[in-house]
């Protein structure tokens, strides 16, 4: 009989092991509304989703969902509300909502999307967390796609060129630039920009390379320019539900931390920088590039320091000392630099 009891008893622990071990796993669905094969989900999310799985030994598992629960200005209330547990997207695409990530869109700040990347989460985590924007989500991380140039159909020999010209452009700064220019301002998401370039709502595009070359708008524009340390820049958020984030386990949390901030927003710069080395070899032969000169940039940075004032002093309304975050900002932009 005991021997009954026992086999009753080791059988019952392991039937209770299994259901304990089934339970600890936890699937995490995450928003995704850039093609599956864009390198920012091929290159970025599935490699990282992979390793907080590694590390995990299988706990914690992240389901990329092929198609988008919204369009992206919703990716934030997506996450927030629990409709996906992670969403990512660029914060220009919800104006008015994110108002310190206005520094990382700045014009001149690097041609290396990894330094602007990681000084840019190091700004948001020393000095603009205080501001409270990702209040009732966990932030992942934040960071930079390459500097954005100018692309169009029409010749340009200096940013002047653009005026008159219909330019799609996807963040606040990038909006003012293009008004600075003469352009006229065309909003709308990247996903959408053949679209509006093959149907002439827009005659050219604010773009990195590897965007130009993704979305085949080769095949559409003829020219481009390009400035030394970008003509504007794009700022994007990875953030994820908090009540979620507070479910895994602690030991888990502790194990998937490393893999946020700083070390997240590195993995995106190298990522965008390989990605834009490809899509402007891809470029060759196919769309003329004109670079600024030391003049022209000269010029240029002139032009548009009010618009760097202005938001300067946009962040400031938050209760952030504004320029001392954008100095930091240029100081760890020049420290990530120098590691190379």
């Amino acid at each position: 009989m005991n021997v009954k009891i026992k086999k009753i008893a080791s059988t019952a622990a392991a039937i209770a092991l299994f259901a304990g071990a089934a339970h600890a796993e936890t699937v995490l669905t995450m928003n995704s509304w850039l093609p599956p094969t864009h390198p920012q989900v091929s290159e970025l999310f599935v490699p990282w989703a992979a390793d907080i799985e590694r590390v995990t030994e299988g706990r914690v598992k992240i389901n990329i969902l092929p198609a988008p629960l919204g369009p992206p200005p919703a990716s934030f209330d997506i996450a927030k509300n629990g409709i996906a547990d992670i969403a990512y997207a660029v914060h220009g695409y919800s104006p008015g909502r994110f108002k310190t990530s206005v520094l990382a869109e700045m014009p001149f700040l690097s041609d290396d999307a990894v330094a602007t990347s990681v000084a840019f989460w190091r700004v948001q985590d020393a000095m603009l967390k205080d501001a409270g924007e990702y209040d009732g989500v966990k932030l992942l991380t934040v960071f930079t796609h390459g500097p954005g140039e100018i692309f169009s159909r029409e010749p340009i020999e200096t940013a002047e060129d653009v005026a008159g010209q219909k330019i799609r452009i996807g963040s606040t700064v990038a909006h003012d630039i293009a008004s600075e220019l003469g352009a006229v301002p065309v909003e709308g998401p990247s996903s959408k920009a053949y679209e509006l370039l093959s149907q002439g709502v827009a005659d050219g595009i604010f773009f990195p390379f590897e965007t130009v070359t993704f979305f085949s708008l080769e095949d559409i524009l003829d020219y481009g320019y390009t400035v030394e340390g970008g003509l504007y820049n794009s700022a994007m958020y990875v953030v994820m539900n908090e009540a979620k984030w507070n479910s895994i386990a602690p030991e888990d949390q502790a194990l998937i931390e490393p893999l946020l901030g700083e070390a997240f927003a590195r993995r995106a710069g190298e990522m965008w920088n390989a990605a834009d080395a490809a899509g402007l070899a891809q470029m060759d032969g196919k769309i003329e590039i004109k670079a600024a000169t030391e003049e022209e940039v000269a010029a240029l940075k002139e032009r548009l320091a009010p618009i760097v004032a202005d938001r300067i002093e946009q962040v400031s309304a938050t209760g952030i000392d504004g320029q001392a975050a954008y100095d930091m900002l240029l100081a760890e932009i020049e420290k990530v630099e120098a590691e190379e």
